[in-house]
């Protein structure tokens, strides 16, 4: 077993990564990345994997509770950084410390200042009681409550987001090692220290971050809540609110919440799950799902899903009315394949897609790890078979992307980033799982990922008609 990033596979990473981005650079100079984004993607790319092959040695034999301190700090320095950063450079760049084409995060901030003053009871009714949806109610509540102690600032919620997202950190490490191994775990909690899509949110008004916070609070309590030998109304009510919270924030990952509680149930071996817990737990998760079934959860999910085909439908003929002819290739059946490795890259200038590009770097890393993913899931399938040990996992993340996936938002970053600490994960095991008769496979997909990059370029300026 590897239990480490090994240095080779980390500067194979970089090189391959350099090596690309001067190819699609020079081949489509007209349309070429301004420096700064360049210099962006470089640091996000190389730090990533040095620091994840460096410090996965350094602290591998350190004591948990060192290891925990230490990856909360290295995670909170980092996204502190990049939040001061953000912030002045968002002010340069137009005018506000907000993102490029900003929409959500202004609306979330405005939201929340125009209840700062207003009543708890008042503020709930307003989001809860009578809204005809509940996304986006609990991030709004939250920062409605926020605003009451920060005032109209921008940036304090912002250090807020990057205690979350440090916290995050450690509990992948917590539900990864009982998992996958404790080496695993240090290195799938490494991963989301580094990973740049998850320091990035932390500069932004957005939910992302505390939505991914939740979504893995609920995955580890739950796992928690399913190994242990002992439980009480505190450790299953735990995982019952986070899972309703989760409703607040994007119905759809609510349902992946609870689809992947009940399909663990339903797999995990009797080693881990007795029969009394797991009869007892099946009739609390059918209780739950009965007392959402009637309100306005239940409604927005269905709409949902009623409407998926169309949405995707409406967000193809969009991009294909704005210039992107060959959008309306990107259906579901193409995207659902692809679940593990998605999104693509941007690593060309084009539509002003300036964010896209800030993050060519994250989602490259999320390409190269994909490698690691597909040999993660193999293994569980058809080699180690150990699938149902794994199935809370596995199947939130297969149930989430692959909803996303059959939607018109299956590039979307935003929309993918809740998956991403358990493909982070799921990298990670892959990584342990190396030997030299796997290995080849990761040597083809070396080949592979920087040809869905540099295809991915075409695409988007053939669509355009911009070849």
């Amino acid at each position: 077993m590897i239990q480490y990033l090994p240095k080779k596979i980390s500067q194979t990473a970089i090189y391959l990564y350099l090596a690309l981005l001067t190819a699609v650079t020079l081949f489509f100079m007209n349309y070429a990345m301004s420096i700064t984004y360049i210099v962006m993607g470089i640091m996000w790319v190389v730090g990533f994997f040095m620091l994840s092959s460096f410090f996965s040695q350094q602290w591998l034999d350190i004591p948990r509770k060192a290891f925990i301190r230490n990856v909360f700090l290295m995670a909170l320095g980092l996204r502190v950084a990049w939040l001061i950063f953000s912030y002045f450079y968002y002010i340069a760049k137009t005018g506000s410390p907000f993102e490029f084409s900003a929409g959500d995060s202004i609306w979330y901030y405005e939201e929340s200042i125009a209840n700062q003053h207003a009543h708890l009871a008042d503020i709930w009714k307003y989001l809860f009681v009578t809204a005809s949806t509940v996304s986006d109610s609990g991030y709004v509540f939250y920062l409605s409550l926020l605003s009451k102690i920060t005032g109209e600032s921008i940036i304090l919620p912002r250090f807020v987001n990057t205690l979350f997202s440090a916290w995050t950190c450690t509990l992948i490490y917590r539900v990864a090692s009982r998992n996958i191994g404790e080496e695993g775990g240090r290195l799938a909690a490494l991963f989301a220290c580094f990973m740049p899509n998850l320091i990035f949110y932390c500069g932004l008004h957005l939910k992302e971050t505390l939505m991914v916070f939740l979504t893995v609070a609920f995955l580890e309590r739950t796992d928690y809540l399913l190994r242990s030998k002992k439980y009480n109304i505190f450790t299953i009510a735990v995982p019952a609110l986070l899972a309703i919270t989760l409703f607040t924030f994007r119905t759809v990952l609510g349902a992946a919440a609870v689809f992947s509680f009940i399909t663990a149930l339903v797999f995990t071996n009797s080693s881990i799950i007795g029969r009394g817990k797991r009869i007892m737990l099946i009739g609390w998760g059918l209780l739950a799902i009965l007392t959402i079934s009637g309100g306005t959860i239940i409604n927005e999910l269905e709409s949902s899903w009623v409407d998926k085909d169309t949405n995707q439908i409406d967000k193809r003929n969009t991009q294909t009315a704005r210039g992107s002819q060959w959008a309306k290739y990107a259906t579901g059946t193409v995207m659902a394949p692809l679940m593990f490795v998605l999104p693509f890259p941007t690593m060309i200038d084009v539509d002003q897609q300036y964010t896209q590009q800030m993050l060519h770097g994250g989602n490259y890393v999320r390409n190269f790890l994909g490698g690691f993913v597909l040999l993660a899931v193999f293994s569980a399938l058809f080699i180690t078979k150990n699938w149902r040990n794994l199935s809370l996992l596995g199947s939130f993340v297969i149930a989430y992307l692959g909803i996303v996936s059959t939607s018109g938002f299956a590039n979307s970053e935003r929309f993918l980033l809740p998956g991403l600490p358990i493909l982070l994960i799921m990298a990670a095991y892959g990584v342990t799982l190396l030997t030299e008769k796997n290995y080849r496979f990761i040597k083809i997909w070396y080949w592979i990922v920087p040809i869905m990059a540099f295809g991915w370029a075409v695409f988007k300026l053939g669509s355009r008609g911009l070849l």
